[in-house]
Parts: structure tokens; C-alpha cells; sequence
């Protein structure tokens, strides 16, 4: 069973895999991510590369074996359920949740995460409009767009966001940019490729590149 830290550095893995499909991983970008030396990480990889959970060759970058990926993707499950329990449940905020779900996702009940699955009616994406993987390690992405990519005329419903961060989630509360709000494109500003939008039929608002580069809706 992998302890704690492992199923950290595989969920780490898995999400940076995840943005550049098919190539491979380097030490220093987890390193990075996870905040940590690169003489550790690469003591940590060299271990998981022993147990079979992921592919690892000196100097080189790493991927996940299909164990490997199946532990990250479990992780990553109970992560985001818990994460819907708190809000749904409990009344957490969205920008309250990783850190106690980043505590809560380490137990090893796969009862425990079945009965909660089941108590909240089999959510298929957490409060950040993230897809929960089911048992067995399949995830559905939702087909969604970044606000980045819409032109004047056109609009969405926001479904999901890119940066989790507590300051980027408590800006788009006060903006009135929370899951569900409808997000009509104005006017695109040629000199930042800033949006001017008008949100729920209502607010007009100026958003940056990099905040509409984090966003994603539906149509």
C-alpha cells in the first residue's frame, strides 16, 4: 500500500502528464510542483520505480505504469469527493476545501468512499467542475471551452476552472464568476486580449487573458 507521500508524487505525476500528453515528466518540474529538492524527488521516483508504479531511468523523465496510474486516479477520487462532501454537506466555500480534502483522501476504505459515493447521489465533478473518476480508474472530461477562446457575440455557462487557487477562486466569487454563471463576450481588446463581458444578463466586467485562460464553459 503506498503511503501518503507516494500517492502524492503519483497524483503530481499524473496531473502534469496530463497537461502534455505523451511526454514524459521531468525531476524538476515535480520538484516544483511539489516544492521539494530534486535530489529528493529523485530518491522518491527510484522507489516507485521498484514497486512498479511508474516507468524511471536516470536523467531522464518519468511516466506512470497502468498501477501507478490507477493509484493516482483513486487519489485523485477521493480527493474530489471529499471535496463535494465538505461543500455540499458541511458548507464549505470552493476556496475552503483542497487543503482538508488533501488530508481526508489518504484513507484506505474503499467502503468508506463507496457508501460516501453513494450518499451524494454519485457526483460526476467536484465544486471546481472537475470529472470524478469512478472506481475503476475511468474519467469522463466534460467537452468545454476557455473563455480565452470565445469571441464577441458569443457566450457560456461556466463549468469549471483551471487555477484552484484560493486568491484566483476568491476573485471570481467577488466577480460574480462562480459555476453556473452565463458569461456573454462584448468586445475583445486587441492590445492584452482582455474580455469585456456582461455577466448574467446583467454585470458588464473587464477580465484579463490570464483570468478567461482559467476558465471554462459550456455552451
Amino acid at each position: 500500500m503506498p503511503s501518503h507521500t507516494e500517492e502524492n508524487y503519483l497524483k503530481a505525476i499524473y496531473k502534469l502528464s496530463e497537461e502534455q500528453p505523451g511526454v514524459e515528466v521531468s525531476t524538476n518540474r515535480i520538484a516544483e510542483v511539489l516544492q521539494t529538492r530534486p535530489a529528493s524527488v529523485t530518491d522518491m521516483l527510484r522507489r516507485l520505480g521498484e514497486k512498479g508504479l511508474l516507468h524511471y531511468e536516470r536523467y531522464r523523465g518519468v511516466s506512470l505504469t497502468h498501477d501507478g496510474r490507477r493509484v493516482a486516479l483513486l487519489t485523485i477520487r477521493k480527493h474530489r469527493l471529499w471535496e463535494v462532501f465538505l461543500v455540499n454537506k458541511l458548507g464549505f466555500n470552493w476556496d475552503e476545501v483542497h487543503e482538508v480534502a488533501e488530508e481526508m483522501e489518504h484513507l484506505q476504505s474503499p467502503l468508506l468512499m463507496r457508501r460516501l459515493d453513494e450518499f451524494l447521489s454519485f457526483p460526476q465533478l467536484d465544486p471546481h467542475g472537475d470529472p470524478i473518476p469512478a472506481e475503476d480508474g475511468a474519467i469522463v472530461r466534460p467537452q468545454h471551452r476557455l473563455v480565452s477562446d470565445l469571441q464577441p457575440g458569443e457566450e457560456g455557462t461556466v463549468m469549471a476552472v483551471k487555477n484552484t487557487s484560493v486568491p484566483f477562486l476568491r476573485y471570481l466569487d467577488k466577480a460574480g464568476l462562480s459555476l453556473g454563471a452565463k458569461i456573454e463576450v462584448l468586445d475583445k481588446i486587441a492590445f492584452d486580449n482582455s474580455l469585456e463581458i456582461r455577466i448574467n444578463d446583467n454585470k458588464v466586467t473587464l477580465i484579463s487573458h490570464e483570468i478567461s485562460c482559467n476558465l471554462f464553459v459550456a455552451d
